[in-house]
C-alpha cells in the first residue's frame, strides 16, 4: 500500500498573506513543514500542492516535491483531491502548510488509523486533541468536534460544543490533520457543499452530510497554527532557541 503526504499551500491567506514563504530561522515556513512531514515513518512520498508560482518556484529551488494545482479550490481537501488524480496512492494525508512545528508522530498516527480502518463508510480519519484553555474553547477560529462512543464524528462547530445546562464538559479541538482513502477524496470532490459545511466552514462535514463517516483519532501535539503575525513571532521565538513540540527528539 502506498501513502502520500500532501501539504496544501496558498499564498492568498486572509489574515497573513504569503505565509507559506514567511521566514522562520532563515527558511520559508513551508520548508519547515516539509521537513517535519518527511520524518513521518509511514509516508512514502511528500508533496507541496500550490496554485501560486512564487511558492512553486521557491519549492523547486529548495528541491521540494511540488504539484501546481488549479486556483479555483475552495478547501485544502479539494486541492488534495486534485493531487490524487495526478499522483497515484492508496491513501493521502492532508498536512497543514501553516504548522511548521507539527509532530511527525501525529502524521503517523492518522496514517496508521486510515490504513487499519475496516468500516467501509469511513472515508477519512481526522486528528483531535483535548482542549484546556477557555479562550480557545470560545474562539470561533478554533473548530470543536463532538463524537459518538466509537469516535466517529457527530458534528463539528466553531461554537463551543457541547453546551450542557450544568457541569463542565470536555471540549475537543478538531485539528487540520486528515487522512483520506482514495475513494473518500473522489466522493468529497463529487459532492457539492451543503448547508452545514457552508455555515460552519468545516469541510469534513461534507462527508457527514452525505451519509459517510469520519473517524476521529486523538493525538497529543502542541503544534502551533500560524494564522497571524503574532503566531509567526511566537513560532520564530520558539524555533530560534531550539524549542519544538517534537516528542522524544
Amino acid at each position: 500500500m502506498k501513502i502520500i503526504g500532501i501539504i496544501p499551500a496558498r499564498y492568498k491567506s486572509t489574515r497573513l498573506p504569503g505565509k507559506p514563504l514567511a521566514d522562520i530561522c532563515g527558511k520559508p515556513m513551508i520548508w519547515h513543514v516539509y521537513q517535519r512531514a518527511i520524518k513521518a515513518k509511514l509516508l512514502d512520498e511528500v508533496y507541496i500542492a500550490t496554485d501560486d508560482k512564487r511558492i512553486q518556484d521557491a519549492c523547486s529551488q529548495m528541491g521540494l516535491n511540488v504539484i501546481f494545482t488549479l486556483d479555483s479550490h475552495l478547501t485544502g481537501t479539494d486541492r488534495v483531491a486534485e493531487c490524487a488524480t495526478i499522483v497515484e496512492a492508496d491513501y493521502y494525508i492532508n498536512i497543514q502548510g501553516d504548522e511548521p512545528m507539527i509532530d511527525p508522530k501525529s502524521i503517523d498516527i492518522v496514517a496508521q488509523a486510515i490504513m487499519s480502518e475496516k468500516n467501509k463508510l469511513v472515508m477519512a480519519v481526522n486528528a483531535f486533541s483535548l482542549m484546556h484553555k477557555k479562550d480557545e474553547i470560545n474562539d470561533k477560529n478554533v473548530v470543536k468536534v463532538v463524537m459518538r462512543s466509537s469516535n466517529l464524528a457527530l458534528f463539528s462547530s466553531r461554537l463551543p460544543i457541547p453546551r450542557p445546562k450544568i457541569g463542565e464538559p470536555r471540549h475537543y479541538k478538531q485539528l487540520g490533520l486528515y487522512a483520506f482513502k482514495k475513494e473518500g477524496l473522489r466522493i468529497f470532490s463529487s459532492n457539492s457543499i451543503h448547508s452545514l459545511e457552508d455555515s460552519e466552514g468545516v469541510e469534513m462535514l461534507r462527508f457527514l452530510e452525505n451519509n459517510y463517516d469520519v473517524r476521529m483519532i486523538e493525538v497529543h501535539d502542541d503544534s502551533i497554527s500560524v494564522d497571524t503575525k503574532e503566531d509567526l513571532s511566537r513560532v520564530v521565538d520558539l524555533m530560534s532557541i531550539g524549542l519544538t513540540p517534537l516528542k522524544g527528539s
